[in-house]
């Protein structure tokens, strides 16, 4: 069976272990996953407005994908070449870059979350 057509269950289990390998072996994604969970802690606590919650969800969630996108990437880099080479380097430089984007995003909603707390 080729590998776009697999059961929806199948995928999802494959995506699952995708998320279950990274949460044990990267530092970054174990750490993304605790800012996401004090993001959902401190959300209870404030009960903002659900667009808050929406928009921290959403660039929570972003970082998380950029960090599953960088394993999978270095994965396949290291994969392809174990040794040390300048433009595989550069490939995981630009994957890291990403997450550095995403996360300043995550960041910028954050800063505008507090803005808006402490105007009311």
């Amino acid at each position: 069976m080729a590998w776009k057509n697999h059961p929806f269950a199948a995928r999802l289990r494959y995506a699952l272990n995708g998320i279950t390998h990274a949460l044990r072996a990267e530092h970054s994604v174990k750490f993304q996953a605790g800012a996401l969970l004090a993001v959902i802690a401190g959300l209870s606590v404030l009960r903002p407005r659900p667009v808050w919650w929406a928009l921290a969800l959403l660039a929570s969630a972003l970082v998380l994908a950029a960090e599953l996108m960088n394993t999978a990437l270095e994965e396949l880099a290291d994969q392809v070449n174990p040794e040390q080479h300048p433009r595989i380097r550069l490939v995981k430089d630009c994957a890291a870059g990403a997450v550095l984007v995403a996360v300043l995003g995550a960041l910028a909603v954050a800063v505008a979350f507090l803005v808006q707390l402490l105007r009311h």
